[in-house]
């Protein structure tokens, strides 16, 4: 298999960038993303064998065949932390909850959210890059979180060598046990910052340093170089192609059918997994968008227009999808499209808040896409409903139902996996507004819910509440880039 190389998505030089490369710096040309240059495409009989696969040995097939070029011992290494799962068979299992719909569990790793299906393994990954490339160079990683992706950052990179991390969070954005995940972690090469503002704010914080001049130059002074781990890093959307290509197989090999798969989806990372996944060929017929009421998502795939310049983001009983600037849709353009689209469409949006396709890019799209949304009331109803049937979810896996049950009508006998992004126990409070508890706190929401329904609290979670803060600091985001650099 030929090594891949990675492109940006808004053009720029064309150097032959490999995955190692994009993993160790994601900033592209002209602010776009790193993405694959060219995806394999599978033939049946060769889906047929991959569908006889162990979990480890797909993702080993297919890195190969993007021609990823990860060493074998090093693959092996980052996936062996699927062992450590709640399912040591494979970390993403499937549920089934009606005849034609499977919850997949993606947050069976331990911070309980469904970013650990790449950051575990990407931590190793990283390091091993870094050890490879024999650079005496440090890294600062930036990480900005809506709430999972920033505790799942912390608990892979804790206490690793050459590598620094910053966590960037809303203050007022994220549950409280998502914010407990952050702020009690206590490693030398973390520092955890919240902000005045939302995730949008803290996501093109991100991206602003890491192509600010200024900042780049005092890390280069200090020999630190900057990467990210956001799913702007292609590193992190490897691992989240795997997951929805082993959905597909295990309802494949049952009733050679294509399923609709369901994403409750913020910053798209996850929705891209699948998108690529359905271009290689595994059997995916379509993927449903399941927005909140931040529907911004929903109204592009319907309409085809992304306008974002009179909206402000509401705040809802799903946080991790409170965004309203998406940063993977940025590759679907590129893939759909070309690097001169995207990036007249991409700074249209950075400039005007907002861009549109033509009627024929709209249709290209809804070959792939349909969306969905729902408000608050429809998912406490539905986790009210499934409660009572025996199925605890979280609010995020609650608005996927809504694109079931239009499913059921346009495309009835179809087979659908819902992506469960992660467990309740983030939640409870919102869980416990569902079944009638009233307002309660983390913790007792956490303890009644338990007891009534007879659930075990997985430890990490419940000892949260005993661990001692040691990440306070909450600034504007005007002076953070000067409190990193104060801190390194």
């Amino acid at each position: 298999m030929q090594t891949q190389h990675f492109i940006g998505t808004r053009g720029g030089q064309d150097l032959a960038f490999t995955f190692k490369d994009a993993v160790l710096n994601p900033n592209a040309a002209f602010g776009g993303l790193y993405t694959a240059k060219k995806l394999p495409k599978f033939d049946e009989d060769v889906i047929k064998e991959f569908s006889q696969l162990t979990y480890e040995e797909l993702t080993q097939e297919i890195f190969h065949r993007l021609g990823l070029n990860v060493h074998k011992e090093l693959l092996e290494e980052a996936l062996s932390l699927y062992e450590d799962f709640d399912n040591s068979t494979t970390p993403a299992p499937l549920d089934s909850v009606h005849p034609y719909l499977n919850i997949q569990k993606l947050y069976c790793g331990p911070t309980r959210a469904f970013k650990d299906m790449a950051l575990q393994p990407f931590g190793v990954l990283f390091g091993g890059f870094l050890r490879e490339s024999k650079k005496e160079t440090d890294y600062l990683i930036l990480v900005a979180t809506s709430g999972d992706t920033g505790p799942a950052t912390l608990q892979s990179f804790a206490n690793k060598p050459q590598i620094k991390v910053v966590c960037i969070y809303p203050e007022g954005g994220t549950s409280e046990v998502q914010r407990l995940q952050m702020t009690t972690i206590n490693a030398e090469n973390i520092k955890v910052f919240g902000i005045k503002g939302d995730f949008d704010e803290a996501q093109t914080l991100l991206k602003d340093l890491l192509k600010d001049p200024r900042f780049n130059a005092i890390l280069k002074s200090k020999n630190i170089a900057l990467s990210a781990a956001n799913s702007v890093n292609f590193g992190r959307i490897a691992f989240q192609i795997i997951y929805h290509v082993y959905a597909s197989l295990q309802i494949f090999k049952i009733n050679h059918q294509k399923i609709h798969i369901i994403v409750p989806s913020g910053n798209f990372g996850n929705a891209l997994g699948a998108f690529y996944a359905k271009l290689m060929g595994f059997p995916i017929e379509r993927i449903w968008i399941a927005s909140n009421a931040n529907n911004v998502l929903t109204e592009f795939i319907k309409t085809g227009v992304y306008d974002i310049s009179e909206k402000s983001l509401q705040k809802t009983y799903s946080p991790a999808m409170d965004i309203l600037k998406s940063s993977n849709i940025e590759r679907v353009l590129f893939t759909l499209f070309d690097a001169q689209r995207t990036r007249e469409l991409m700074e249209s949006l950075e400039q005007n808040g907002k861009y549109s396709l033509t009627k024929e890019e709209l249709a290209w799209v809804q070959t792939y896409f349909s969306a969905t949304s729902c408000d608050d009331n429809y998912c406490l109803n539905i986790m009210k409903t499934y409660a009572q049937k025996g199925y605890i979810l979280d609010p995020h896996t609650a608005c996927g139902f809504k694109a079931f049950e239009e499913i059921k009508v346009k495309f009835p006998n179809t087979p659908c996996v819902l992506c469960s992004t992660a467990e309740w126990t983030k939640f409870a409070p919102t869980l416990a507004k569902a079944l009638d508890l009233g307002d309660l706190s983390d913790k007792d929401a956490l303890e009644q819910i338990s007891k009534a329904y007879k659930i075990n609290i997985p430890k990490q979670i419940f000892t949260l509440f005993n661990q001692q803060e040691v990440h306070k600091e909450v600034f504007s985001k005007e002076v953070l880039g000067e409190k990193i650099l104060e801190w390194l």
